[in-house]
């Protein structure tokens, strides 16, 4: 009895204790490489699948596909027993070097009691979404492990090469971490913050506030949150950064990157877009803001952000630059 207690015990403390860790870079990957592609989320267009392993292979690498990617229940790509199964199958096989989203949606988030943290920890390799995946990047972050917040199979098969993101991507692959410089914004506040990078799709990361896998428990180790969303109205991302804020999670934070929003009606409650009423509240902040960085969903480009790296976020009259200094 005495050992089962300890070992619950231990099993209590392990996402504090994982807290405190450093935060692990996964190996760059090298030609042949395999990598799998798994829907956590919604079904993906099977030819959407099919021309991202050609791109893969171009890249120099082998893709291999989860059994269940393409499945369908209820809107999801398989049951959440067989979504999990891909996955650990995915983290667990040594082969694989790095796990590639099919798409977003939803449903990413049922996932999260059947992945133990420490497998994740003891198996670090890339992981790479954005949107609904953003669950999948908190868990990766809580449990002390680097992953790419980044185009999934779509953007993958449909960017050219010479695209700033794809290329950017496969640098990370490469293990070449990236420097990004983006246009001043009218409403940036200035100012130059380092800290650990964590974030994504608002909403999502809302979603599992509190939890073992929220990222957001490492807000003392000093952090630069990045939002983005999509579909959700100004009167609703106003409670969800007031959430943030009753958390006291605003007041720890180095630095803010705020992403696109999209899909959203406007004007709301006297406020013009979505930046108007974000700016209205984070402008009593000291610390640097930059507005429309593009990453998520945004329409011109979706830049790929390394979650859990530490950075260094500057924003001045010229625009801002985001440098990753793992």
């Amino acid at each position: 009895m005495r050992i089962r207690v300890i070992i619950i015990l231990l099993i209590a403390l392990l996402p504090m204790a994982l807290c405190g860790q450093d935060v692990i870079m996964p190996q760059a990957l090298r030609p042949g490489d395999r990598v799998a592609i798994v829907s956590p989320s919604s079904t993906p267009d099977s030819m959407v699948v099919v021309k991202a392993c050609e791109t893969l292979r171009e890249w120099g690498y082998e893709p291999v596909v989860g059994e269940h990617t393409l499945s369908r229940y209820h809107g999801f790509a398989g049951t959440t027993e067989e979504r999990t199964s891909d996955f650990l199958w995915a983290l667990r096989d040594t082969t694989i070097r790095a796990i590639l989203c099919s798409r977003g949606g939803d449903g990413a988030v049922q996932l999260l009691p059947r992945i133990p943290l420490d497998e994740c920890r003891n198996n670090p390799k890339w992981f790479l979404g954005f949107s609904d995946a953003t669950a999948l990047h908190c868990a990766w972050v809580s449990a002390g492990v680097m992953s790419l917040h980044s185009t999934m199979c779509e953007g993958i098969s449909s960017r050219p090469a010479d695209d700033a993101a794809i290329i950017a991507l496969r640098g990370v692959f490469g293990g070449k971490m990236p420097c990004y410089q983006v246009p001043h914004h009218a409403l940036d506040q200035n100012g130059v913050a380092e800290g650990r990078l964590v974030g994504g799709n608002l909403s999502v990361l809302c979603g599992v506030a509190g939890s073992d896998y929220d990222c957001l428990n490492r807000a003392d180790e000093g952090l630069i949150l990045f939002i983005e969303d999509t579909g959700e109205g100004i009167s609703k991302v106003d409670r969800m950064l007031h959430q943030l804020e009753v958390r006291g999670i605003l007041a720890r934070l180095k630095g803010i990157i705020v992403g696109h929003f999209s899909k959203y009606k406007a004007p709301e409650n006297d406020f013009a877009d979505m930046y108007d009423m974000l700016h209205h509240y984070l402008q009593h902040l000291s610390i640097p803001v930059c507005y429309d960085f593009p990453s998520g969903h945004h329409s011109g480009s979706n830049l790929p952000l390394v979650e859990g790296c530490r950075v260094r976020l500057t924003v001045d009259g010229h625009g801002t630059e985001l440098q990753f200094v793992p």
